[in-house]
């Protein structure tokens, strides 16, 4: 969940806030779920104010989930790290932070701030519920949300990575190494243990049940192999990429871009553009004047043209024009035009120098610079 997807509901200090659609289904288990338990806990309750009530509880959790996510992007804004967005979906929150901190200290930070807001957030309300008459609506909220922000703040201080408290292992790490490689690679294998001792307690209690010793039964033991199996797949994409970053680590867009990127003039028609495309194999082209970029071109559009006007439609017309064409300079590292692709989700940049097109970084181009340098490490070991 790199960029914000769902339904957009506010925006809080300059960040937009989503509803992912898995939202509305989990936050409907949930109203029910309270609504139920505190009608048979409070049996003078009307069905009115048991829905009311149920209600009121689901919204203060998701928007405790909200406040969590909230205190990760306040700090990251602090250290000028753009947040792209915050999205609630099934299992909570996710904050579109968008690039890595540039020092461990700065990451502990971070990642601590969300367990810590959590953790006051339970202390706030248990307060709630001393204060309150039982049987009373606040009593019963805070009765509720105060062990389950504990909960949270607790589960998130995991020190399995992507959770929170895997971020603080990993700052730990990156402080103790002095490498942010190394670092992810070994918060990475610790979450994906962790996602795979999940898995393990949730399917033998929801086999075995009680007799396991868990604690757990059928439904609690399943909800724990997916949260587990959740965990182990985003830590191995999560060492997945930091196996991608290390790879790239110390190169530059001019190492991996195609130096002989295909080019055409500006002024030659769609029909003869497809000829080219043809003639090079080649889904995406520079386009030049006098050697300079003007623009890029792409099957993609010269299929938003209808074949039949192809012959009486100049490149020019249907290109992407300069001003909108991204491009880096040949000294740009790797790691950061990489970075801009996923970001901006471009399948290719140009790479200019002295305003002439020198060469083009795709996602191939890149592949093949790291193959060649995976080969190269492996020949010299």
């Amino acid at each position: 969940m790199a960029r914000g997807s769902g339904f957009k509901i506010a925006t809080i200090f300059g960040i937009p806030i989503y509803l992912h659609s898995s939202w509305f289904l989990v936050f409907a288990l949930i109203t029910y779920s309270l609504a139920t338990g505190f009608g048979s806990a409070n049996q003078s309750w009307s069905p009115a104010q048991q829905w009311a009530v149920g209600l009121l509880a689901s919204l203060l959790f998701f928007g405790s989930v909200l406040f969590h996510e909230m205190s990760h992007s306040v700090v990251a804004m602090h250290y000028r790290i753009p947040v792209r967005s915050i999205t609630l979906f099934v299992f909570g929150g996710v904050a579109g932070i968008a690039q890595e901190p540039k020092r461990a200290w700065h990451e502990f930070q971070i990642a601590v701030a969300g367990p810590l807001s959590s953790g006051a957030l339970a202390g706030g309300f248990y307060l709630l519920q001393r204060a309150s008459p039982e049987g009373s609506a606040a009593f019963e909220i805070g009765s509720w949300l105060w062990p389950t922000n504990a909960i949270l703040a607790v589960f998130n201080l995991i020190p399995g990575f992507p959770l929170d408290g895997g971020r603080i292992f990993r700052s730990i790490m990156w402080g103790a190494t002095g490498s942010y490689m190394r670092a992810t690679r070994i918060a990475a294998r610790s979450g994906e243990a962790f996602g795979l001792l999940m898995m393990a307690a949730g399917i033998a209690s929801a086999v075995f049940g009680t007799r396991a010793g868990l604690g757990m039964g059928a439904f609690e033991g399943l909800w724990t192999a997916f949260i587990g199996w959740f965990l182990l797949s985003m830590a191995r994409q999560s060492r997945a990429q930091a196996q991608t970053q290390g790879a790239l680590e110390g190169l530059t867009a001019a190492d991996v871009m195609t130096a002989d990127a295909p080019t055409v003039p500006r002024d030659i028609s769609l029909e003869e553009y497809s000829r080219e495309v043809t003639r090079s194999r080649s889904r995406i082209h520079v386009v030049v004047a006098d050697g300079q970029l003007t623009g890029l071109m792409s099957i993609a559009l010269l299929k938003s043209v209808p074949e039949a006007e192809w012959a009486g439609t100049s490149v020019q017309a249907v290109m992407l024009p300069r001003e909108r064409v991204h491009w880096v300079g040949p000294e740009e590292t790797a790691l950061s035009v990489m970075e801009r692709m996923r970001q901006e989700g471009l399948p290719q940049m140009a790479v200019v120098a002295n305003d002439h097109v020198v060469g083009l970084v795709t996602l191939e181009s890149v592949a093949q610079a790291m193959q060649i340098r995976a080969d190269l490490q492996r020949r010299g070991r």
